[in-house]
C-alpha cells in the first residue's frame, strides 16, 4: 500500500512536470511546423499572384503589339508625303484605336529624320524632332523587332503622366530605315491592377527591363539600380523563381517571385514582405498562446489540488482498505468453503462406499458373487472419484483431457433429449445439425460437460420460458486471427449456443469465463459453469466467442479444431476388460511413491512382467544407460522431485536409448499447458489391466530382450 502511494504521489509530481514540458514541447513543435507551413502558404500565394500578373501583362503586350501590326499595315505602302497629305484620316484612326485601349496613352508614327508624320494626340503633328529618345535610337541600325523603352516623361509642349514606349521599325523593301511605329503605354496602368489585386500587408507587384529598370511598380517607387548581369539572368529564366532579396528602391526584406513575359524582353514579379510573413507566423502562435498559457496554467492549478487531495485520501484509503481486506477475505473463504464443502460431500460419500465394500470384503467365508460385487463397487468408485477429480481440474483449467476422434454432429444429437428435461418443458429447444459429420480429436466427456454447463446457463438466463437452441456448422478460421502454425488444415467446427434471456452487460465481457465470478443471486450459482467451457476450449486447442445484448439473449459459440473422418479411431475401453499377459516383457518402472511403485510392480509381476523399480529418473538414466537391452518399456510417473518424468522421456528421446515410455499422471500442469510431445499417457488411478494393454500397445510383440533374473527387483 505504501509503495503504490509513493508511486501514485511521484506521478502526480511527474505529472506536474510533464503539465509545463510537455505543452512547451508541443509549442515549440507547432512554432516550427507553423512556420514552416506559413512559408509554404505565403509560397503558393506569390505564385498564384505572379500568374495573375504574368497574364495580365502578357495580355496588355500582345495588344499592344496587334496595334503595332495594324497601323503598320495601314502606312506600310505610304511615303512620308501620302502620310503627311492623309495626316487628318490618319489622325482619327490612331486616336480611335488608342482610346478604345486604356492601356495606351498614344501612338506615333516618325520618319527617318526622328520627326512625327501623324499621331493620335493632337493635329497636325507638331514641327519637332525625338532624335533623341531611346525608342528612335534603338531601332536606327539594326532591325531588333519590338523594343520596349524606359519610363519617360511627356516632353512640352505635351503634358499628362509619365509612360514607356513599345516600338517598331519601319522600313523599305530593300530594308532601309524608313522611320519607327511607337506607342506609350501608361505604367499607371499596370500600377492600378497591382493595387486592385495587392490587398493583402506587404505586397509588391514590378513590370521591369532585363536591365533591371523598372516600367511600372506597386507599392510605388523611383526606378531601381541596373540588376547584375547573373541576376538578369535568372531573373529572365522561362521558369518562375523564388528569392529573397532587399530592395535598393524601399530597402524592404521581400520574398519575391520572378518570371519572363514570353517572347518580350521583360519580366514580372510578385513578392510579399518577409515582415509580413513573419507577422503572420507571430499571429498564428500567439492565438496558440492565448488558449495554451490559461490551459496549461488550469491544469497545474487542478493537478496541485489533486495532489494535495491524493495525499487526505491516502489516509483515508488504508484504512478503508484494512477493512475490504477483511471483507475479501471472509468472502474467499467462504466461496472456498462451499467448493471445499461440496468436494468433500462427495468424497466422502465415495469413500463411505469403498469402506464399506472393504470391510464386507474381510468377512470369512464370503460367497464369490458377492465378493466380486464388492469388488466391482469399489472399482466403480474410484472411476466416480477419478472422473469427480477430472471435474475439479477442468474448472480450474488444468484438466489432462483424454482426446478421442468423435462426431460433433452425433453427440449434439444424443445430448437433445437430456438438454430438453435440464432445461424445462416450457422452453423450446432447437437443434440444427450439417448433414455431413464433423469429427474433432478432444475429450468427448469434457464436450458433453461443456455443453450442459452452457444449457445450464441459458435455462438460468431465461428463468425457465424461452428458447434454446444448438446449431453445429463447420468454420474455416476463428473470428480471431490465429497464427498460420496454429491454424488446422480442415478448420474448425462451430458449435453456436443460443438463448433469448436476459444476456449479459458488456461490462461483465471480460471475467463472465474467471472461476466464482457470477451475475446471479446467491446460492443460484458458484461461477465455475463458464470457466469449465473455457478451460475445456483453450485445451482443446480451440476458442469461445460470446455476443450479447442485455435484453436480448446470449450467443456462446464453441470452436474445435476439426479433423479429418479418416483419423477416427475407435478404441476400446479397457476399464473391465482381461489383463494382458506379460509373457516375460522387462518394464523399468519410475516412481517416487513407493507404495504406489511396489503396487504397480506387484501387479505386474503377476500377469507375467519383469520388473524394476526406481524412484527417480536420474536413476532410471543410469539403468538405462548401463544396459538399454534390459528393458523393453518405461513406464514412469509424471510429478517427480527433480527431473519430471516427461523430462526424462525427452532425454531417453535425445539419446536415441530406443525404449518406449508410457506417462502416468493424476494431474500436471505441464501436460497440462504442453501435452504429452507425443507420448502414450495413462491417467491416474489406472487399473492393472489398462496398464497392460497400454505397454502391450507400444511394445506389440514381445522381444524378451532381458536376460533371465528374478521375477521382481526393486530398489527402495
Amino acid at each position: 500500500m505504501q509503495t503504490a502511494q509513493r508511486k501514485s504521489m511521484t506521478m502526480l509530481r511527474w505529472m506536474m512536470v510533464a503539465s509545463l514540458a510537455l505543452p512547451v514541447a508541443l509549442f515549440v513543435i507547432t512554432a516550427y511546423v507553423s512556420h514552416g507551413t506559413t512559408y509554404e502558404e505565403a509560397d503558393r500565394e506569390i505564385r498564384r499572384s505572379l500568374e495573375i500578373v504574368h497574364e495580365h501583362a502578357l495580355k496588355v503586350f500582345e495588344t499592344i503589339e496587334r496595334s503595332l501590326s495594324e497601323i503598320d499595315e495601314v502606312v506600310r505602302d505610304l511615303s512620308d508625303a501620302d502620310i503627311k497629305a492623309r495626316e487628318q484620316v490618319l489622325h482619327a484612326r490612331l486616336r480611335q484605336l488608342s482610346d478604345a485601349l486604356p492601356q495606351m496613352k498614344s501612338a506615333w508614327v516618325f520618319d527617318a529624320n526622328g520627326r512625327p508624320l501623324v499621331n493620335s494626340m493632337i493635329y497636325p503633328a507638331p514641327d519637332m524632332t525625338f532624335l533623341d529618345r531611346d525608342y528612335f535610337s534603338a531601332h536606327v541600325k539594326d532591325s531588333i523587332g519590338t523594343f520596349i523603352g524606359a519610363q519617360l516623361t511627356p516632353r512640352p509642349p505635351y503634358q499628362g503622366a509619365p509612360f514607356f514606349s513599345i516600338s517598331r521599325r519601319r522600313q523599305s523593301d530593300d530594308g532601309s530605315f524608313t522611320g519607327i511605329i511607337q506607342a506609350s503605354v501608361l505604367p499607371d496602368y499596370f500600377e492600378h491592377f497591382y493595387a486592385r489585386i495587392g490587398r493583402a500587408p506587404g505586397s509588391y507587384f514590378a513590370l521591369r527591363r532585363f536591365d533591371g529598370l523598372v516600367l511600372a511598380r506597386f507599392p510605388a517607387g523611383g526606378r531601381s539600380a541596373a540588376a547584375g548581369p547573373s541576376d538578369i539572368a535568372a531573373r529572365a529564366a522561362d521558369t518562375e523563381q523564388l528569392v529573397t532579396e532587399i530592395s535598393p528602391v524601399d530597402g524592404v526584406e521581400r520574398l519575391v517571385g520572378y518570371q519572363r513575359l514570353g517572347g518580350y524582353p521583360v519580366y514580372v514579379s510578385a513578392g510579399l514582405a518577409t515582415s509580413t510573413i513573419r507577422n503572420r507566423w507571430l499571429g498564428t502562435i500567439g492565438r496558440h498562446l492565448i488558449f495554451g498559457i490559461p490551459a496549461t496554467a488550469l491544469l497545474i492549478v487542478f493537478l496541485a489540488l489533486a495532489q494535495r487531495r491524493t495525499e487526505r485520501l491516502h489516509v483515508e484509503a488504508a484504512r478503508r482498505l484494512e477493512a475490504e481486506d477483511a471483507l475479501k477475505h471472509g468472502q474467499r473463504m467462504e466461496a472456498l468453503g462451499q467448493l471445499t464443502g461440496g468436494v468433500a460431500h462427495d468424497f466422502n460419500n465415495l469413500l463411505t462406499v469403498i469402506r464399506a465394500s472393504a470391510d464386507l470384503l474381510r468377512r470369512p467365508n464370503l460367497a464369490d458373487e458377492r465378493r466380486q460385487r464388492y469388488i466391482d463397487a469399489i472399482s466403480d468408485t474410484v472411476a466416480r472419484a477419478s472422473k469427480l477429480t477430472s471435474q475439479l481440474l477442468a474448472f480450474a483449467r488444468r484438466q489432462t483431457l483424454k482426446p478421442e476422434v468423435f462426431d460433433i454432429c452425433r453427440s449434439v444429437v444424443t445430448l437433445r433429449d437430456m438438454t430438453k428435461t435440464l432445461v424445462g418443458s416450457r422452453v423450446e429447444v432447437a437443434v440444427s445439425v450439417p448433414d455431413e459429420p464433423c469429427y474433432v480429436n478432444s475429450d468427448a466427456g469434457q464436450f458433453e460437460t461443456a455443453l450442459i454447463n452452457l444449457a445450464v446457463n441459458a435455462r438460468d438466463a431465461m428463468a425457465g420460458q424461452g428458447r434454446f437452441s444448438i446449431t453445429v456448422a463447420p468454420a474455416a478460421a476463428l473470428p480471431t486471427p490465429a497464427a498460420p502454425h496454429d491454424r488446422p488444415p480442415l478448420g474448425y467446427v462451430a458449435i453456436t449456443v443460443q438463448d433469448t434471456g436476459v444476456g449479459i452487460p458488456s461490462e461483465h465481457f471480460g471475467r463472465i469465463f474467471e472461476p466464482f465470478f457470477t451475475t446471479k443471486t446467491i446460492g443460484q450459482g458458484t461461477g465455475l459453469g463458464l470457466s469449465q467451457v473455457f478451460g475445456f476450449a483453450k485445451q482443446s486447442g480451440g476458442e469461445i466467442g460470446v455476443m450479447s445484448q442485455p435484453g436480448r439473449g446470449a450467443t456462446f459459440t464453441l470452436y474445435l479444431p476439426r479433423v479429418a473422418p479418416a483419423q477416427v479411431q475407435r478404441g476400446e475401453d479397457g476399464s473391465h476388460a482381461e489383463p494382458i499377459d506379460g509373457r516375460g516383457m522387462s518394464v523399468l518402472v519410475v516412481e517416487d511413491n513407493i507404495d504406489v511403485g511396489r503396487s504397480a510392480t506387484e501387479a505386474l509381476a503377476e500377469l507375467g512382467y519383469r520388473t524394476t523399480l526406481v524412484d527417480n529418473a536420474r536413476d532410471a538414466l543410469e539403468e538405462l544407460i548401463s544396459g538399454t537391452s534390459r528393458f523393453d518399456v518405461v513406464f514412469t510417473d509424471v510429478v517427480m522431485p527433480g527431473m519430471t518424468g516427461l523430462e526424462l522421456a525427452e532425454e531417453i528421446r535425445r539419446l536415441e536409448l530406443n525404449v518406449p515410455v508410457v506417462l502416468a499422471s493424476g494431474y500436471s500442469h505441464v501436460l497440462a499447458q504442453q501435452g504429452t510431445h507425443g507420448f502414450e499417457l495413462l491417467r491416474k488411478p489406472y487399473s492393472i489391466e489398462e496398464l497392460s494393454r497400454v505397454l502391450n500397445k507400444v511394445v506389440p510383440v514381445p522381444l524378451y530382450r532381458a536376460p533371465p533374473m528374478a521375477p521382481n527387483t526393486q530398489v527402495p
